[in-house]
């Protein structure tokens, strides 16, 4: 299993949404190095959901559920099913993740316009415990 972090405008579709539809097809991704992280994703990996602005905080965990496979409307690019899986304890903003001497190298912490980046064992991990005040 890897995992992911799956960035989301609250706006537009964010966990809310996510959790209301009980699954949905991750489409939308244009750029080429977030296409690339989408090809590699497979059945059971998961995904940490953040939503960007204006909440800038890790909402949920979601499961990818599909392999990739073309884009109806683009077929240059992949999108891939995902369902909710838990909603966070609590939300991690932006500002506690740069504070955390781990999740500060959270790809997206760095590159925020990458909407699909990978996630380490340790990140997942860390960003787990902190959810759950541990």
């Amino acid at each position: 299993m890897s995992y992911w972090a799956f960035l989301a405008d609250p706006e537009t579709y964010g966990w809310t949404e996510l959790q209301r539809d009980g699954h949905t097809v991750w489409d939308g991704i244009a750029n080429a190095t977030a296409q690339r992280h989408l090809r590699s994703c497979h059945p059971g990996d998961r995904a940490l959901i953040y939503h960007t602005a204006p909440d800038k905080a890790i909402i949920g965990i979601a499961e990818v559920t599909s392999e990739p496979r073309r884009d109806p409307a683009d077929e240059r690019r992949v999108v891939l099913d995902v369902v909710p899986r838990q909603a966070l304890a609590r939300p991690l903003p932006l500002a506690e993740l740069r504070a955390d001497t781990v999740l500060r190298e959270l790809a997206f912490v760095k590159m925020p316009r990458v909407a699909v980046q990978p996630v380490t064992v340790a990140q997942w991990q860390r960003v787990l415990s902190i959810s759950e005040g541990q």
